[in-house]
């Protein structure tokens, strides 16, 4: 690894949100409700003033990439005719998998249905636990965890991989900007894209951190037939931190994609047992149901145009929120693994097989979810009603006959899943805030990879302890906001290189 000295802090991009977190969190404790209170004004003015503009986004994105990849651009190999690649292609698939979706398909897999299914839009009259409601649920888990979603990421990375190893720019955010503006992208206006977009990331990451402890314990408490209470949130959240900064230490090809590798045989082994042990005719009827509904609303449902105005920020743009906040600095950790590749083959690998893992997870988790809820006397959605979304997994796992074995695999992967994911982003966010990050000097130094990583562990359990779930919602949202912006700049970015058809054009340039 690098010597620190050559890595000196980019002091605006890392102190600035580092303060204006540690603010956050004073005020958090400090003013309690009314923070909350304010919070959730805050976020409800977004949702409802800028929800068409996630919504169109998330859509448009989708169709960039198709004309990306059967236009000249798509032939382009990132880094060049004669570069190496970082990766194998199924470690890369393994890394792209677990830094994206971290904690989020065990967390709300299980749970996000059984709202649908028992609570559906009114605006499409559709009755409770019905088997309409089921195909409803099912075909919005399409829509929440395929497609969309990680068309937000892919933009965003293939369009920093272009700039970054094609075009030479820094490593910064600013240089997603650059083929629109030049040079004047790297000056104070970079700077503050950065801090921006560091700040949502430490805001996605803190959420999704806290749905994980959430989960965790849950977990441990359902195992061991106790109520752990705040110690044990915080005791999850500093195995985690230790974990990942462990991880971290190691570097890319031990740490990172070694958890990776590992997390994603857990998922296959999950979706393997609940397939086997579920109701997989009902699987099959429901999952084809539910497709043809995805299919056949997709342009309206994305947009929100068939459903209630409100459940549609609640749910819809709640997400799309949730997966703009970790794409800026995600794209960075993204776009780093792509040299060697072509433009195809990274739309491939970090659109098309993602969407299809994770429509296989919602097949076999989510559907056996719906449909147990629907057949059983004992209602998963009963059990949210009494202790909240994070036992509903453990829940239907007891239901499918996984016992304690099942619990410990799932508490296993949960923790893998966080690990690796943000093992993977706290290097993209510490190299962000470090001067001199470079192809052949990627990592940035330990000590600030420690300050970010204990940033979001605390972040996370003050979420956890001030407003629970609801605060996880909230900050994925306030996260989000800025970072639509940024991720629209690099859209428009993309659509440049791809006409002008120049992703070369610059020389290299030293940060």
């Amino acid at each position: 690894m690098p010597a620190p000295t050559r890595h000196p802090i980019n002091r605006p991009v890392f102190f600035v949100p580092l303060a204006i977190l540690t603010a956050a969190l004073v005020l958090s404790l400090w003013f309690g409700a009314d923070f909350v209170a304010a919070e959730t004004r805050a976020n409800d003015w977004i949702l409802r003033a800028f929800g068409p503009v996630f919504a169109g986004a998330g859509l448009g994105f989708i169709l960039l990439l198709v004309i990306v990849a059967f236009s000249p651009l798509g032939k382009t190999v990132i880094g060049g005719a004669g570069a190496k690649p970082l990766l194998g292609r199924w470690r890369w698939f393994a890394v792209m998998l677990c830094t994206t979706i971290a904690t989020g398909i065990l967390f709300w897999g299980a749970a996000e249905p059984l709202f649908h299914l028992n609570a559906p839009p009114p605006m499409l009259g559709l009755e409770p636990g019905s088997d309409a409601a089921a195909t409803f649920a099912m075909s919005t888990m399409f829509l929440h965890w395929t497609l969309t979603p990680y068309a937000i990421y892919t933009v965003a990375a293939l369009a920093f991989a272009l700039v970054y190893y094609n075009r030479g720019e820094p490593f910064s955010l600013s240089s997603l900007f650059v083929p629109l503006i030049g040079r004047r992208a790297h000056g104070p206006v970079g700077t503050a894209i950065d801090i921006i977009c560091l700040y949502a990331l430490v805001a996605g990451m803190a959420a999704s951190m806290g749905a994980g402890i959430l989960s965790l314990a849950g977990g441990i408490e359902n195992l061991g037939g106790f109520a752990g209470g705040m110690p044990l949130r915080w005791g999850i959240a500093a195995l985690i931190v230790a974990s990942f900064l462990i991880s971290a230490a190691t570097g890319l090809q031990k740490g990172i994609a070694g958890l990776s590798v590992l997390n994603t045989w857990l998922f296959f082994a999950i979706i393997a047992f609940a397939l086997l042990a579920g109701p997989t005719s009902q699987l099959f009827g429901l999952s084809l149901r539910g497709g043809g509904e995805y299919f056949s609303t997709f342009v309206p449902r994305n947009l929100g145009l068939d459903v209630d105005g409100d459940w549609s920020r609640q749910w819809t743009i709640f997400y799309w929120g949730n997966w703009f906040a970790w794409a800026p600095v995600t794209a960075l950790f993204l776009g780093r693994l792509a040299i060697g590749y072509s433009v195809r083959e990274f739309i491939l690998m970090n659109l098309v097989l993602p969407s299809l893992f994770g429509a296989l997870w919602m097949i076999a988790i989510a559907g056996s979810a719906i449909v147990i809820d629907q057949q059983s006397s004992a209602s998963l959605y009963a059990v949210i009603a009494a202790k909240g979304p994070d036992s509903v997994l453990f829940r239907l796992f007891d239901a499918l006959g996984g016992g304690p074995a099942a619990t410990g695999l799932i508490l296993f992967t949960i923790f893998l899943s966080y690990v690796a994911g943000a093992d993977a982003n706290v290097s993209a966010m510490s190299a962000l805030s470090t001067r001199g990050i470079t192809p052949d000097a990627p990592e940035a130094p330990m000590a600030v990879q420690s300050v970010w990583g204990v940033a979001v562990g605390l972040v996370a359990v003050v979420l956890v302890a001030a407003s629970g779930i609801d605060g996880i919602r909230m900050m994925s949202v306030l996260g989000g906001f800025p970072a639509l912006f940024v991720i629209i700049g690099a859209a428009i970015s993309l659509a440049v290189m791809m006409v002008r058809g120049r992703p070369t054009a610059a020389p290299a340039l030293s940060d």
